[in-house]
């Protein structure tokens, strides 16, 4: 497993950030580009979907890791 890497990302008009390993952005990247969306659009959703108890790092490898549990 790759050390944790910070990202900016804007979404809905304001920077953000979140750390994820790179197994873990690699997954969420090949999401973004099978559903035809930017990643930025990507990591907006699963932020707006998010609890508000649960970072955006830890809802970003959540929705990665259910992915993948159903088969991408």
């Amino acid at each position: 497993m790759s050390a944790v890497v910070k990202r900016s990302v804007s979404i809905r008009g304001h920077r953000t950030s979140f750390s994820l390993e790179q197994e873990f952005f690699d997954e969420l990247a090949k999401i973004a580009a099978a559903r035809d969306v930017p990643l930025a659009r990507l990591v907006g959703e699963i932020d707006e979907a998010r609890p508000r108890t649960t970072n955006l790092s830890s809802a970003l490898r959540l929705y990665v890791l259910e992915a993948v549990r159903n088969g991408g």
